[in-house]
């Protein structure tokens, strides 16, 4: 009767679950700077390829996803799937970079991006200074913790008016760039292909940032068990996503490309805010308000959905019991929320995360790969699992092959910063070996009273 008292509570409707979907994979980047694709691609018509192919394959990722996501239907997402097709050792080592990497990097990035688009124009003329930048970044984490664990209900709610802020700045790029087409502004894609660099190295890197700037699909199956009628709404929700992710993608490209051209586009580092100034007129001083509104509202999902693996990995035995704890009267995972505010707020310690970025991006990419490949390995081991959905097997195939391609376009352009993933992710395996499968009597005997003691 206890237990069922505390579970978390299904909640979660289909239009939430578009709504964290966008959320993530609207964070910032496509606002930003998508300038990489265009300078590896070399030509205006090939970018525009990247994009659309890209999101071509973050749809058979999500689709193989939809299977495994049903087929598994708890929460945790990569991590539980994962540990069901391979064994607790590399689900651990999941956790391990999830919890102290890329989890709480991320949150410090988007809250430092945040902080500086409700900063810069306030202070047009003024250098930021970087502790003002960070105490807002902290205070914006804190308050996005506090909401999360208060209502989860109130904070899907603030993210079905986050994903439709997003989809307005969207259609004000959008209708700029056709506007600007419509008024004879086509120079730049008469000889699109012009400029089309020929190196399979510099295409490969192209594939490789456009693929993972579609991450967050994913994002959905880490909170199965708050939805409603999940085998129903998991698949509709991808179903309805990653279309409209890839023709946002294509056509905001395509506008940015249309207005400023490749050059400016390579150039930019705030490119949404440049092309507003060139098309959009008075409309322009909106700009830096979507986007920090697009940034709050990709945080605000990413702290939500995050706690969901902490909160897994707890209850499987993988990281401290208490995070697997869920607050009675709220029946939110409070304990995991907190544990990774605080990591995020460690985040905002250092001036540069920049390397930091770099090496989680290729082991999130390669625990990625090797979810999806997960749907490949249970058909495998253990044919009679109940399947409501059964994706085509050459969709997660092709996934996984080009995917596992992909992976080498950094290891080839910055071996270091794959060679420091890789030590990141090794330095867990004696920490799983000693603390984790052996669970000393030392570390019961501290853990327990704490864990008994901070009970909510």
């Amino acid at each position: 009767m206890v237990e069922e008292r505390v579970k978390m509570r299904k909640q979660l409707g289909l239009l939430e679950g578009v709504a964290i979907i966008l959320g993530i994979i609207f964070g910032s980047g496509i606002f930003i700077s998508p300038k990489e694709v265009v300078e590896k691609t070399g030509s205006v018509w090939g970018a525009l390829v990247v994009w659309a192919m890209c999101g071509v394959l973050a749809t058979l990722g999500a689709l193989s996803y939809a299977e495994l996501g049903t087929t598994l239907a708890q929460s945790g997402g990569d991590y539980h799937y994962i540990n069901e097709a391979y064994g607790p050792l590399p689900a651990f080592l999941y956790l391990w970079d999830a919890n102290l990497v890329f989890v709480p990097s991320t949150n410090a990035i988007m809250a430092l991006t945040f902080a500086n688009n409700i900063l810069q124009p306030i202070f047009p003329n003024c250098s930021i200074d970087p502790v003002c930048r960070k105490l807002i970044a902290a205070a914006t984490i804190c308050l996005l913790t506090f909401v999360n664990a208060y209502d989860v209900r109130l904070t899907t709610r603030a993210q079905n008016v986050f994903m439709f802020t997003k989809l307005a700045a969207l259609l004000a790029v959008v209708g700029g760039g056709l506007a600007w087409v419509a008024a004879g502004g086509v120079e730049h894609f008469e000889d699109g292909w012009a400029g089309t660099r020929t190196s399979l190295s510099d295409w490969s890197v192209a594939f490789y940032s456009g693929i993972f700037s579609y991450s967050g699909w994913s994002y959905l199956n880490f909170m199965t068990e708050e939805l409603r009628e999940p085998f129903v709404n998991l698949p509709r929700a991808i179903y309805v996503s990653l279309p409209l992710v890839t023709g946002a993608y294509v056509l905001t490209n395509a506008a940015y490309l249309a207005v400023l051209g490749p050059a400016r586009v390579r150039a930019s580092d705030a490119i949404a805010l440049d092309f507003a100034a060139a098309a959009l007129g008075a409309l322009r001083w909106a700009m830096p308000a979507l986007v920090a509104l697009a940034v709050l509202g990709g945080l605000s999902v990413h702290v939500m959905t995050s706690s969901r693996m902490s909160f897994a990995g707890a209850r499987n035995g993988h990281l401290p019991a208490l995070l697997a704890h869920v607050h009675v009267g709220r029946l939110s995972p409070l304990p995991s929320l907190v544990f990774l505010m605080l990591m995020s707020l460690l985040m905002l310690i250092p001036d540069n995360l920049t390397t930091l970025i770099t090496y989680c991006t290729v082991v999130e990419a390669f625990f990625t790969t090797l979810s999806c490949s997960a749907v490949l390995w249970l058909r495998h081991k253990r044919p009679d699992l109940a399947r409501p959905i059964r994706v085509p097997l050459w969709m997660p195939a092709l996934f996984v092959s080009l995917s596992a391609l992909l992976l080498l376009a950094p290891a080839a352009s910055e071996p270091a910063a794959v060679l420091g993933g890789a030590l990141i992710t090794l330095c867990g395996v004696p920490v799983y070996y000693l603390l984790v499968a052996a669970e000393p009597a030392l570390v019961r005997r501290a853990s327990a009273p704490r864990t008994s003691s901070c009970k909510l």
